[in-house]
């Protein structure tokens, strides 16, 4: 069994245009972490990431905002939205905390879909900063 089958098996695999494009963000957020390193705020990787996307043609778009569900009132923005299938939220923390895992899991839940990347680019190697949040399709009301 090989590294994908065992992530399926878990249930930690999405879709395949999901994960098709995960690998495309990853590509290039490490361009960018290769180029600025650690120490900036995180609109600058904002900026520099969302430059790389074009140069790669990745389609993306920023700062979406979410409808969060109580009573129909609420609203929160997702750093950057791939191709309408996978978020990405960018972090520039000394570690990742359980919040930001939560706070993936829950734009997860308002937008449906199944696969976010929190991304912390304030490592020495950023894989040590990249984690995936995979959620059921299935949300409560």
């Amino acid at each position: 069994m090989d590294f994908y089958e065992f992530r399926e098996r878990r249930g930690e695999m999405a879709d395949e245009e999901s994960e098709r494009l995960a690998s495309l963000v990853i590509g290039a957020a490490i361009e960018v972490h290769k180029e600025l390193g650690p120490g900036h705020p995180e609109k600058v990787y904002e900026e520099a990431l969302c430059h790389e996307f074009e140069l790669r043609a990745i389609p993306y778009r920023r700062q979406v905002e979410v409808k969060i569900q109580y009573k129909d009132v609420g609203k929160s923005w997702i750093d950057l939205l791939i191709g309408e299938r996978l978020i990405v939220e960018l972090k520039t923390v000394e570690r990742f905390a359980d919040v930001h895992v939560s706070q993936c899991t829950g734009y997860l839940a308002a937008t449906k879909l199944r696969l976010a990347l929190p991304i912390n680019f304030n490592v020495a190697l950023l894989k040590q900063g990249i984690k995936r949040v995979v959620c059921d399709r299935v949300h409560p009301s």
